[in-house]
């Protein structure tokens, strides 16, 4: 033990701790098997007076610090020590919420508890007290990534927030697909409680809006805007990245910026891909957004048709046009914004062409936002006709006839009309697939799967951000092409850290939502840059100090760490050893459980804190009959759901031991092999569910890890030990009854295969 290290143990009595727990003898542990130099004790240590005893050590020189009391999710603002390596033993969730409070149990919950003491107390000697790298400075410039609705949403923002923005526009205007709008739904739902509401006093159609917002960014001080100009080179990290800005006359601008929100927006889904309904083959049919064009040309007054500039009396919308649908290249998904605004389209109609005859066709009618209902309702007031029919053809030889199935009435219609409006949907406007470069390069030359990566690469839409990464020069891309952002749990985040998707192109969107979506990816850049300016991580472990280190003289080069981190923050030099990009790195710890030779650490979180914990857990023999499973539970859904289950009163193996780990991907196998080897008789690993629909905080953790574990089965055969004695399981935040049965079957597995024969 260091001269200049100083530990000390404090341990809560509160909320019924010291009603079901011995705790001079919890102190005892604590000194004596801890090692902890001074132990106090605290009817409710997270008060003032707690808060004050625990300060006053610090302040006497204690450097490490063991707080036994609640789970670690709980009072972090009172437990708030960043100049001590800190540890917490969870006694309150995980100990006397989880056992039942009678005489016959008390010694197993004892045991747990003291066992948690143990652990922590191993956990904070392990550790240290992290500190930023000190290789940033605050950069606060913010640049955005497209001109439209969005991008100059979100520089508005920023640039209100005080942060100083470039903006960088392709095209020689700002307002994108706005500006092509002839109005938009309203913004607003109708007023409730009024006899005619929905007639007299709804807000009906608005002005879009969008030459006041360009105005703002163009007399904003705080904003540069560069239009006819793309990215031609980006690299570096939040806090110091550099971008290129080329403009179509050759001329470049190089700038620095602490972070990045990508707001390129969508592509109309090309409607030449439905000769079906005519498109291509008839003027009169034409998509949703070739109709604003044609109701701002007649600027109130009736709309015409192309064909002949004829005013137009009938008209039918064709809901899910080309989308919703498995066929060949069409939409999976739906756009979302394509109802309302056929409705708001129908509206022109009404209000515009007299007596015109205006229906929609849909299989299902959906308004999402504000308006909503309310909206659908003013349609039909208005007298458009609603009819729940899906097309199967427009015929377009010497007028439009539209053939479908009526879906009320079960039988096969048509209807004659001088226009047909093809509701098409949005198409993120993303770069190419980095992930399918990344396999281009590294697949073998002249191979079969190289030639298919190298077609689909010349089609592929040209490079948005042109990042210098060694893992591609774009966002990284979800199945249906969207820039990969969860928009449940994690909204605007993407795989490459201080880099931040908004609107369209991470999930299609109306207007009112796209620009909601803009202050949040604002927001979200803000906060990148001021934690790159502090070397603190952002999401999920804002604020979090520490970074990886790897000892060199143990490195093999084997590129584990390189090629499986989620988030580009891993490089190689010119040996191969790894060269780590602290901004870039969010924290999860997936390159240290790669390490197959165990020399990739943190100063809080390493192989040897999570070891020592597994170390100092007390084995009982085989003789006083008490297994020991260890859980590694994640600390963003599993942890948080036995925290939850505990306060519900759901009870847990009393033979348990659960340690939080940042991410499943953070397990090294030498945890496995070291608690077995230890005696431990079952192991249970709980990461979040993977595969297309993630909830993985860190994106690929949970999945990288259950491909390590698939190969544990063998090691345990070869051992002798049966593979049921290790379970994978992918748990959610909400499962507060599944997460604690599913130990519990762990024990129930090990009363039918015994216990671990390494006990012996």
């Amino acid at each position: 033990m260091a001269d200049d290290k100083k530990f000390a143990g404090f341990i809560c009595t509160g909320c019924g701790i010291g009603d079901r727990l011995d705790g001079g003898r919890l102190e005892t542990t604590a000194k004596r098997d801890g090692k902890m130099q001074e132990v106090k004790s605290s009817e409710m240590l997270c008060n003032a007076e707690g808060v004050k005893m625990i300060q006053d050590e610090i302040d006497g020189g204690a450097t490490h610090v063991m707080i036994a009391a609640c789970s670690r999710r709980a009072k972090v603002e009172a437990f708030n020590f960043p100049t001590v390596a800190m540890t917490r033993a969870n006694l309150r969730e995980g100990v006397i919420w989880v056992r039942p409070d009678t005489d016959e149990h008390r010694e197993t919950t004892q045991e747990m508890a003291d066992d948690y003491i143990r652990m922590a107390c191993a956990e904070a000697r392990s550790m240290k007290a992290p500190s930023p790298s000190g290789e940033q400075e605050l950069n606060k410039h913010i640049l955005v990534v497209g001109g439209g609705v969005t991008g100059m949403s979100a520089a508005l923002e920023s640039a209100a927030a005080g942060y100083p923005v470039t903006l960088v526009e392709k095209t020689g205007a700002l307002g994108g697909h706005l500006a092509q709008l002839y109005k938009k739904s309203p913004g607003k739902a109708a007023p409730r409680g009024l006899p005619n509401a929905l007639d007299a006093e709804f807000p009906g159609l608005e002005d879009t809006g969008v030459e006041g917002l360009i105005q703002q960014v163009e007399e904003n001080a705080n904003i540069t805007v560069h239009l006819n100009s793309t990215l031609t080179k980006t690299q570096g990290a939040p806090g110091r990245f550099k971008a290129e800005i080329a403009t179509e006359s050759g001329s470049t601008t190089e700038a620095e910026f602490g972070a990045i929100v990508q707001a390129s927006g969508f592509t109309p889904y090309d409607a030449n891909q439905l000769p079906e309904f005519g498109y291509g083959k008839s003027p009169d049919v034409v998509t949703n957004l070739e109709l604003e064009k044609l109701a701002k040309e007649a600027a109130g007054g009736p709309i015409k048709r192309p064909s002949d500039g004829k005013e137009v009396k009938s008209v039918a919308f064709v809901q899910c046009a080309g989308q919703r649908s498995e066929k060949k290249g069409h939409l999976p998904y739906c756009s979302g914004f394509c109802c309302t605004t056929s409705i708001k389209q129908a509206i022109y109609f009404k209000e515009q062409n007299a007596d015109c005859d205006t229906t929609v066709l849909y299989t299902d009618l959906r308004t999402p936002g504000a308006a909503g209902e309310d909206f659908y309702r003013a349609g039909q007031q208005k007298m458009v006709t609603f009819s729940k029919g899906e097309v199967s053809e427009v015929a377009a030889d010497g007028g439009l006839k539209v053939k479908f199935k009526d879906l009320i009435l079960d039988e096969d219609t048509e209807m004659d009309a001088d226009l047909v409006v093809l509701a098409t949907g949005q198409v993120a406007n993303t770069g190419p697939d980095p992930y399918a470069q990344l396999a281009f390069e590294e697949a073998e030359e002249g191979s079969e799967e190289k030639e298919t990566l190298r077609k689909a690469l010349e089609v592929a839409p040209p490079s948005i951000l042109n990042l210098e990464y060694r893992q591609g020069t774009d966002l990284p891309l979800l199945k249906h092409g969207f820039a990969d952002s969860h928009f449940i749990c994690f909204p605007y985040e993407t795989r490459r850290t201080g880099i931040y998707a908004a609107g369209p192109v991470r999930r299609p969107m109306d207007i009112q939502q796209a620009r909601d979506d803009a202050a949040g990816a604002a927001m979200k850049a803000i906060q990148a840059a001021e934690n790159a300016g502090k070397g603190r991580a952002a999401h999920p472990r804002s604020g979090d100090l520490s970074f990886p280190t790897f000892r060199s003289e143990g490195c093999t080069q084997c590129k584990r760490c390189t090629v499986e981190c989620p988030f580009g923050a891993i490089n190689e030099d010119e040996k191969g050893y790894p060269v780590y990009n602290e901004s870039r790195c969010r924290r999860c710890g997936t390159c240290m459980g790669a390490c197959p030779v165990r020399v990739i650490s943190f100063e809080n979180y390493s192989v040897e804190t999570v070891g020592q914990q597994i170390k100092n857990v007390d084995i009982p023999d085989e003789f006083d009959e008490k297994p020991r499973i260890l859980v590694l539970a994640c600390e963003n859904d599993a942890y948080p759901a036995l925290d939850q289950a505990a306060m519900s009163g759901v009870e847990i193996n009393p033979w348990a031991r659960v340690i939080p780990v940042r991410c499943l991907g953070s397990v090294n196998l030498s945890w496995i092999t070291d608690s077995l080897n230890n005696g431990f008789d079952g192991i249970v690993l709980m990461g979040c569910q993977k595969g297309d629909d993630y909830q993985c905080h860190f994106v690929r953790g949970s999945a990288i890890a259950h491909e390590r574990m698939s190969k544990v089965g063998d090691t345990l055969e070869s051992l002798n030990l049966e593979p049921e004695r290790v379970a994978v399981y992918e748990v959610a935040i909400t499962d507060l009854e599944r997460a604690p049965k599913l130990i519990n079957d762990m024990a129930e597995t090990i009363d039918k295969v015994g216990m671990s024969p390494f006990k012996f």
